[in-house]
């Protein structure tokens, strides 16, 4: 679990930086503007539904345990 966490997070950083650099780039030079950066952020979105949907369903089934401060407290 602790393998796909990390893999969820580095797509999710790459995402994101391969939309800082469209960004930048697309554009620049008398080229025409592109839809490349929408598409990373949609992908860093979507990358965080999927991470967050595996954490509930780890916890659901037992794979992780919640630990820490208590509930209601």
């Amino acid at each position: 679990m602790t393998y796909l966490v990390a893999l969820a997070f580095l797509a999710i950083l790459a995402s994101l930086a391969s939309a800082l650099f469209f960004m930048l780039k697309d554009g620049s030079n008398g080229k025409k503007k592109t839809s490349n950066m929408a598409r990373a952020l949609a992908f860093r979105v979507g990358f965080s539904i999927v991470l967050f949907i595996c954490v509930l369903l780890a916890w659901k089934f037992g794979y992780i345990q919640p630990t820490g401060i208590p509930a209601g407290k």
